[in-house]
């Protein structure tokens, strides 16, 4: 028996939804995993985060200028000296 051409694409159009509604249950449940999720009380804020991260930046970036400013000091004081020898053995 034939069974006519519209009974066919109705159940084509069901088969397809199924699918894309198991598929769309699926891609939900990935996004959360239970028994992972950390309860807002016990979380710190992104500010507390974004506030922490910028401090140890700024610590970073003096102990690096400290750094810096020593190096320049010590290579301005060599030049100096090299610049101090150098006239001492033209006058003698």
């Amino acid at each position: 028996m034939a069974q006519p051409p519209v009974w066919s694409e109705m159940r084509v159009g069901i088969l397809l939804l199924s699918a894309l509604s198991l598929l769309s249950a699926r891609l939900v449940g990935a996004g959360q995993d239970p028994g992972s999720a950390i309860p807002a009380e016990s979380r710190p804020c992104v500010d507390c985060h974004a506030f922490e991260f910028m401090q140890r930046a700024l610590q970073d970036l003096k102990k690096t200028a400290f750094s810096l400013d020593t190096r320049t000091e010590t290579l301005l004081l060599r030049a100096e000296k090299r610049g101090l020898c150098d006239c001492f053995h033209a006058i003698h």
